[in-house]
């Protein structure tokens, strides 16, 4: 006998791919950086085939990656931007911590630990990008002073780790909430997960807000 549950689509295909690319581009461009960063990671250039292989295609991933990100831009800057309930949630940030999110202010689709990640990428991707292009020599070396290229180096530098250190509480969020990463891969979460952790939302859906197809029968 077959049964069904009801679920609740979190994130579309066109989300999911365009995340996953995302994420994708990060990592290769996280580990080629690293290896150019200091001789002690140069090892992590063999993942691409040697030094100058790595050193070539470091940048063009970049630019994929700008690209990527625009596409999470445009389909969620909606949602992320701040509310005053933001701050009431930041304001509980030990309940949330420490998994006791009954005490903690209902929350819509995204919180503001997400959020706070969003614009970050937001800001720093933009940076990272800008000041690849001033480094970039192949093709804008002769364009810009040596000074120039060494200031673009440092903040190239410092943007990238603070976007790794956000990466890394991204990713680990993600483990930590139960469910949150079969979000991103299936794209559906229960309702009771998201009354949990998004209570809100689930009540902004119940009421009919997010549209008709946001809730389904999975078998």
């Amino acid at each position: 006998m077959s049964s069904s549950r009801t679920v609740i689509i979190r994130y579309t295909r066109v989300n999911r791919i365009n995340h996953w690319i995302t994420a994708i581009c990060f990592v290769l461009l996280t580990l080629s950086g690293l290896a150019m960063f200091h001789p002690l990671m140069f090892w992590l250039s063999g993942l691409f085939g040697g030094g100058q292989w790595m050193r070539a295609v470091h940048p063009w991933i970049g630019c994929l990656l700008m690209l990527s990100y625009l596409g999470l831009i445009v389909q969620f800057w909606r949602e992320n931007l701040v509310q005053k309930s933001d701050v009431e949630w930041m304001k509980s940030i030990k309940d949330v911590v420490e998994n006791d999110e009954e005490r903690v202010p209902p929350v819509g689709r995204n919180n503001a630990g997400q959020k706070f990640v969003f614009w970050s990428m937001t800001l720093l991707i933009p940076v990272l990008f800008f000041t690849g292009l001033v480094i970039w020599e192949v093709y804008f070396g002769e364009a810009t002073s040596m000074p120039v290229q060494r200031a673009a180096v440092l903040i190239h530098s410092l943007a990238a780790i603070a976007a790794i250190i956000v990466w890394v509480v991204h990713v680990y969020a993600a483990i930590w909430v139960r469910d949150s990463v079969r979000a991103m891969t299936q794209g559906y979460v229960t309702p009771g997960w998201a009354w949990r952790h998004h209570r809100a939302w689930l009540r902004e859906i119940a009421a009919g807000e997010h549209g008709k197809d946001i809730i389904r029968k999975r078998p």
